[in-house]
């Protein structure tokens, strides 16, 4: 939240980031559709997949691009308008646990807020390029409660947040104030130019409420989306 020029992201593990194609034209998508996100062998959680298989064959994107952001394994997936993954990287994310965030926070200096309200809210989310208030281009994700995705800014010795980005456990990965900190290369290459001009969905999945309380439209476990979706046609 606070603006300082990122690293350049050198030493972070490789190929923990996956860049694929360029974006393709929007895609029409039917509200019915047997569509399914294509993570092209990327290793994702059940409940990632999840979201992202019904988000693509509802059509609850609206033929816009959008990100999965699994809190639990501290990753997030970029799909194009289509369902096609055009990359996937570690994040950090907000140091409390927790899916919600407190009423007016993003109005209250960085100082003030308590470590127990650092939290990465849950839900879905309409994000659009923007600048936060040093000029500083992000991708936000909830304005008001000042939540984007950025680069990871590595300011601050004894928070190793390149180190955290590079660890293997996701319980590492906790230390901002609620933002989304991805690697500087990640977001050049995949996040600026998937949201360059255009809003996006964002789904930021829950880590202590039921995944349909969050998404309410999300059909149940014994059915897949597509099963859903198709016997209501």
């Amino acid at each position: 939240m606070a603006l300082i020029l990122p690293p350049d992201g050198s030493g972070l593990r490789k190929n923990n980031a996956f860049v694929a194609s360029p974006l393709a034209a929007p895609l029409q998508t039917s509200a019915y559709s047997s569509r399914l996100a294509d993570f092209r062998a990327q290793p994702a959680s059940e409940p990632a997949r999840r979201v992202a298989n019904w988000a693509v064959a509802s059509g609850d994107h609206r033929a816009m691009p959008f990100v999965i952001l699994d809190k639990l394994e501290a990753r997030v997936f970029v799909f194009d308008a289509l369902g096609r993954l055009l990359g996937a990287s570690p994040v950090l994310l907000g140091a409390a646990v927790g899916d919600d965030t407190v009423a007016g926070i993003g109005a209250r200096p960085i100082a003030e807020i308590r470590p127990e309200e650092r939290t990465t809210p849950a839900g879905r989310y309409i994000a659009e390029p923007g600048r936060n208030s040093m000029g500083e281009d992000v991708i936000w994700v909830d304005y008001d409660a000042a939540v984007s995705m950025h680069r990871v800014r590595a300011l601050e010795p004894s928070e190793r947040r390149l180190e955290r980005l590079a660890s293997p456990s996701p319980a590492d990965n906790r230390i901002s104030y609620g933002c989304i900190n991805v690697p500087q290369r990640f977001y050049e290459a995949v996040l600026r130019k998937t949201f360059q001009g255009r809003r996006g969905v964002v789904y930021v999945l829950p880590e202590v409420k039921p995944l349909e309380a969050v998404f309410n439209k999300l059909p149940s476990q014994r059915f897949p989306a597509t099963s859903v979706l198709l016997s209501q046609k």
